[in-house]
């Protein structure tokens, strides 16, 4: 397959979810089985990805395929010269494995959600929404420029929103969905910010373009803060999209849409577009902002894992694990660990979307029961959703022999080697914490849900495992959590084709804005890339460099990293197991030991009621004030003038009435009385107008007459 075919396959792939959700979106009520031609596109669209990964993967493995067109033209621009805004496909290998991610999750979630979403109202029209959030996710997935990401960046806002708050006649479903929208609102407005100033200083929103304007030595206005500036802000979008703190609050009230939704969006896909977009903007992130990026990552690790450990509600659990994931993906970014933070990306999407299908398969089978405290011995009833719901557990738990073994060990090692050349040693700290925190809470999760006596003893009775559409991709995504299938090695990631395949980008920053230990020696891999914007054959040259006194103290942490990993996460494990399974610790007695942290942590460290009293609640009372200045001050100026007005209106009116209209009036009348008058001396006689003729000449020559 030609490179041209290439890209026809990928733009074949990204409009194939958006013809199924206009023709189901239209026809949908219509036609009671219409839903079925939405989910035969999406699979559609993944066997078409899967084949166009195996063509890259296999003919342009080191390529980065780049398709342009003109957009709009704005022709001569003062001082500028002509301008263009361009749009365009890019394809690498981080592209394809995530158009394979998108599409497999996808895919997965339709089928499971047949029978998930069995007979309610609004059928045919929750599919169409799957389509159009298919469709804006692939848009980011094959973008090359800035411009293009922040559009379907956009969809995909306006996609969780209405897959969010789906059960709208709800209001916490509403609520949510409101509360999603606006919050990354916030987050946006930065990233705009961020994308203007690159634009403002290189007139291109190209990634290629603005990666050789700066390798070239041109900085923002010729700043090197302003490309630290630029870098942030673009990443405050992704704090917003992928619920880094302080923008993380609306991801948990997320979960009110369907438990499907919560897999599709809020674990695999559209969370996973923030970290997507700082590994796009990888090569330009200055050392400053890469350190802001880690502790961002690093405190919304720890932060959502600490409220993860009391959590009742199996959804709320699996939300706060999403962010703490999240925050691991964007820490390993942040401290230069760019290939185990994508690896845990791709892991994290099977196994915490299995984790999500898993608890809807849960919710279904007790009647939409959420509280773990009203299930156990589950695993009796379920031994499907058990078993793969188990293996999701061990691998978002770091335990060997699973993918997220691989990934989180991998990034760990990051942190450690960056501690050790940076001295920023809190960050690697909080990394092996959250470690601990999180196999202690999705073990806890585990036992709750499956083990034990079942605690609502009518709703256990009325349970039973899933149907098959349910079932079969959860062993679908159980499989993908399994090494195998990224590594023949299951310690040593690094012998794997999944690492080999994803390299970190060159770093285009100038010298003084790059880490110490970025300064040192590098060793290059040569890649081509093609700068053909119509898919042709043109090609370039790159170079994807590492430092390697990096690479070595990776190297030489990775085992020790492994080791004390395993160590912290079998003592999460066994902590678990003591205090929920064994009951060896009673868990009520050390929370009331605890009181103060236990209810920081349940009560979600009452962020919510902050935001609530800072800026939800003053910014009612502004509203108020501003009601009432409204009312008050500007209506009174505004009913002032119009009662003065109206008073001028009634002098004026009367002055018109009685003055003007009198005068014109007294005229009139003065004029018709002389009219009236002269109208009598006209008799039409003749011999009459000659008396008169003759009486005014007497007349007149008595008065001329001399004295």
């Amino acid at each position: 397959m030609s490179e041209s075919s290439l890209i026809s396959l990928a733009v074949t792939i990204l409009l194939l979810p958006l013809v199924g959700f206009f023709i189901v979106l239209l026809f949908g009520k219509r036609f009671e089985h219409l839903y079925k031609l939405e989910v035969g596109i999406i699979s559609v669209a993944l066997l078409l990805s899967i084949y166009a990964g195996f063509v890259k993967l296999t003919s342009y493995v080191n390529d980065t395929i780049i398709a342009q067109f003109t957009w709009i033209d704005l022709g001569n621009v003062p001082t500028i010269g002509h301008l263009t805004v361009n749009l365009g496909i890019m394809i690498d290998n981080v592209t394809i494995i995530m158009l394979f991610v998108v599409t497999l999750i996808s895919a997965l979630v339709h089928y499971f959600s047949i029978a998930y979403m069995k007979g309610d109202i609004r059928f045919s029209r929750y599919f169409a929404y799957l389509g159009i959030f298919t469709f804006s996710m692939l848009g980011i997935v094959i973008a090359d420029n800035l411009l293009m990401i922040y559009i379907f960046w956009e969809l995909v806002g306006l996609s969780s929103y209405l897959l969010i708050g789906f059960w709208y006649e709800k209001k916490s479903a509403s609520d949510a969905g409101m509360k999603a929208f606006l919050t990354n609102r916030i987050g946006d407005i930065g990233m705009f910010i961020g994308i203007l100033i690159l634009f403002t200083n290189y007139h291109t929103f190209s990634f290629t373009e603005i990666f050789n304007h700066i390798s070239n030595g041109v900085v923002p206005f010729g700043s090197n803060g302003w490309l630290t500036a630029a870098g942030i802000l673009v990443f405050m979008g992704a704090i917003g999209k992928s619920a880094q703190m302080p923008l993380h609050v609306w991801l948990p009230d997320a979960m009110e849409g369907p438990t499907p939704v919560s897999a599709l969006i809020h674990a695999a896909t559209m969370v996973a577009a923030g970290v997507y977009l700082v590994a796009r903007i990888f090569a330009m992130l200055t050392a400053d902002a890469m350190l802001v990026i880690a502790v961002v990552g690093a405190v919304t690790s720890i932060f959502a894992a600490s409220i993860a450990l009391t959590q009742n509600d199996i959804k709320k659990v699996l939300a706060y694990s999403t962010v703490s994931q999240l925050g691991y993906m964007v820490m390993a970014l942040g401290v230069g660990a760019y290939t185990f933070a994508f690896f845990h990306l791709v892991t994290h999407a099977f196994f915490k979307g299995l984790l999500f299908l898993g608890s809807g398969s849960v919710i279904h089978s007790m009647h939409h029961e959420q509280d773990m405290r009203n299930m156990g011995g589950l695993k009796r009833k379920m031994p499907i959703t058990y078993i793969t719901f188990l293996i999701a557990t061990l691998a978002i738990s770091g335990i060997p022999f699973t993918s997220g073994f691989l990934s989180k060990d991998g990034l760990l090692a990051g942190t450690w080697a960056f501690g050790n050349l940076t001295g920023h040693y809190l960050i690697p700290i909080i990394g092996f914490t959250v470690a601990l925190m999180t196999a202690f809470y999705m073990f806890r999760l585990v036992i709750m849900t499956f083990h034990g006596e079942p605690r609502n003893q009518h709703k256990y009775d009325h349970a039973h495992e899933s149907p098959k559409l349910m079932t079969i991709p959860l062993i679908i995504l159980a499989s993908l959590s399994i090494f195998i299938f990224y590594t023949p090695n299951p310690v040593a990631p690094a012998d794997g084709w999944f690492y080999n395949w994803v390299k970190a980008p060159q770093t285009v920053v100038p010298e003084e804005a790059r880490f110490e230990f970025m300064k040192s020696e590098s060793h290059e891999i040569e890649g081509t890339v093609n700068n053909d914007s119509h898919g042709g054959s043109g090609s370039g040259s790159a170079t994807i460099t590492h430092s390697e006194m990096y690479e070595h103290a990776m190297h030489a942490v990775h085992y020790p990293a492994m080791i004390l990993s395993i160590i912290l996460a079998g003592l999460g494990i066994l902590f678990a197991f003591l205090m929920y399974h064994w009951k060896k610790i009673d868990a009520d007695k050390l929370a009331e030991k605890l009181k103060p942290l236990y209810n920081l942590s349940y009560n979600k460290w009452y962020v919510d009621e902050i935001y609530s009293f800072l800026f939800i609640e003053r910014l009612l009372d502004f509203s108020r004030f501003i009601s009432w200045f409204d009312a008050t001050i500007v209506d009174g100026i505004v009913n002032y003038s119009a009662t003065f007005t109206r008073g001028v209106a009634n002098i004026t009116g009367w002055f018109d009435t009685y003055i003007v209209d009198g005068l014109v009036n007294f005229t009139a009348f003065v004029s018709g009385f002389v009219g009236l008058s002269f109208r009598k001396m006209q008799t039409g006689k003749v011999q009459t107008y000659i008396v008169y003729v003759v009486f005014s000449v007497i007349i007149i020559l008595l008065v001329l007459r001399p004295f």
